[in-house]
C-alpha cells in the first residue's frame, strides 16, 4: 500500500526546497559579483578619468586666461595621472602655461614631449606653439647679446615650422585647433616670415671671421743693403771704443759684447 504523504511534510519539503534554490541562487549572483568587478571598477575609473581630464583642462585653461599660469600649470598636472586619452594635451597644456610664466626652456621640453604623442591633426597646434616658444628662447638671448645662440634658435623654431603638415591647413585642422580664434595658416605664414627675418638679422651682425681674428701680420725685414750698413758702423763704433779706452798702447784693447 502507498503512503499519503501529510500536508505538513509537503510545506516542509517545498519550502527546504525553496530555501536551496534562493542559497543557489544568492551563490550565483556573488560570483557573478566577484567575476565582474574588474569591469566595474574598470568602468567606474574610466568614467572618472574623463570627468577628471575635462575637469582639469577647465581649470588649466580659466586660470590662462586670467594670467594665473602658476594655477594653470597645476591643473594642467593633474591631466598627466592615468593619461591614457589624447596623451598629448597634457604636456601641452603644461608647456603652453610654463611658456606663459616665462619658464622657456621647461616649455620647450614639454612642448616637446607633447610633440612626440601627438598623431595627425594633433600636431598642428604643438608645432605652432611649439615654435613661438623656441622664438621667445632666440629673442631673450638676443637681448642678452647672444647674436650665435638667438640664431640658431630661430633657426630651430623655423625648422619646427616648416616641417608642419600639409594637412595643418585644412578646414578640420582649424577646428581641432587649441585656439580656434587664431586662423593657424596665418600664423604659420607670419611665424614663418618673422623668423627668416630675425635669422638674417643675426647673421648680418655677427663679424666675420676675419675681423674677429685678425691675422698677426709679419714684420717687415730689412734689406741686404741695410744689413751692411748696419754692420759697419756697428765695427766703426767697436774700433772708436777701443781706442778711447786703450789709447795707443798695444794689447791694450780687449774683446767686448755689442
Amino acid at each position: 500500500m502507498s503512503t499519503v504523504t501529510a500536508p505538513d511534510d509537503l510545506r516542509a519539503q517545498a519550502a527546504s526546497a525553496l530555501l536551496a534554490s534562493n542559497r543557489r541562487r544568492r551563490r550565483i549572483r556573488r560570483w557573478i559579483a566577484i567575476g565582474t568587478l574588474p569591469l566595474t571598477l574598470a568602468a567606474l575609473l574610466f568614467v572618472g578619468k574623463l570627468l577628471s581630464m575635462y575637469a582639469f583642462a577647465h581649470q588649466s585653461i580659466s586660470a590662462y586666461v586670467v594670467d594665473d599660469f602658476s594655477a594653470s600649470e597645476s591643473a594642467a598636472r593633474g591631466q598627466e595621472f592615468l593619461n591614457w586619452f589624447e596623451p598629448y594635451k597634457a604636456p601641452f597644456n603644461v608647456g603652453t602655461a610654463l611658456a606663459g610664466a616665462e619658464r622657456l626652456p621647461e616649455a620647450r621640453a614639454k612642448l616637446e614631449e607633447s610633440l612626440d604623442l601627438a598623431t595627425g591633426l594633433e600636431v598642428c597646434s604643438v608645432r605652432i606653439n611649439l615654435a613661438l616658444v623656441i622664438e621667445r628662447m632666440g629673442d631673450a638671448a638676443r637681448a642678452d647679446g647672444d647674436g650665435a645662440t638667438a640664431a640658431q634658435l630661430y633657426g630651430d623654431a623655423l625648422t619646427v615650422t616648416t616641417e608642419m603638415p600639409e594637412e595643418c591647413d585644412s578646414e578640420e585642422a582649424q577646428q581641432q585647433s587649441s585656439d580656434p580664434s587664431r586662423d593657424m595658416q596665418d600664423s604659420k605664414d607670419g611665424l614663418e616670415d618673422r623668423l627668416k627675418q630675425k635669422q638674417q638679422e643675426q647673421e648680418q651682425e655677427q663679424p666675420s671671421d676675419q675681423e674677429e681674428q685678425p691675422q698677426d701680420q709679419p714684420e717687415p725685414q730689412p734689406s741686404e743693403d741695410k744689413l751692411e750698413e748696419l754692420k759697419d758702423k756697428l765695427e766703426q763704433g767697436t774700433q772708436e771704443r777701443d781706442q778711447q779706452q786703450g789709447g795707443d798702447e798695444p794689447g791694450s784693447g780687449t774683446d767686448r759684447p755689442w
